[in-house]
């Protein structure tokens, strides 16, 4: 395959996960019932400062959603988001079996490969990523000719 289209592989699949984080982190920092359901959850789970835990998971499902869909610190952002996918996989999902519809951990493990597949193939064309790299890079030195 051409490199030219592999630089542009992980921009669907950052758009997909990127917008998936986003909405499943919205309500836990935006609105008033998801957040203090998902405080009680947490709490129900034995996690220890469910409060700042419920804030802290907001935060990395919204604004590392939108840093992925983005292309903006994939390996950072990533890697906080693949212990969120690890964390509620099995603190969460897990013993409720695969499938999605009975609260399995179905579309926890594809945001989970998604974002692998993101921080190893890099953030690809049209990134933040790419253009921090791009005026990062030194400029070619002017060409010598031979004397």
């Amino acid at each position: 395959m051409d490199r030219t289209w592999n630089d542009w592989a992980p921009l669907p699949l950052r758009i997909a996960v990127g917008i998936g984080m986003m909405v499943h982190g919205y309500p836990k920092l935006f609105s008033s019932e998801g957040h203090e359901g998902f405080v009680g959850m947490l709490s129900g789970m034995g996690i220890p400062a469910p409060g700042l835990m419920a804030w802290v998971v907001g935060v990395v499902e919204f604004f590392g959603g939108l840093a992925l869909l983005l292309g903006a610190f994939v390996l950072i952002v990533g890697a906080l988001v693949v212990v969120d996918m690890l964390v509620a996989i099995f603190m969460v999902h897990l013993p409720n079996g695969f499938l999605v519809g009975d609260g399995g951990y179905e579309l926890a493990l594809l945001y989970l490969a998604g974002t692998l597949s993101i921080m190893l193939s890099g953030a690809g064309a049209l990134s933040v990523d790419r253009v921090m790299r791009d005026r990062r890079a030194p400029a070619s030195p002017p060409r010598r000719e031979p004397l």
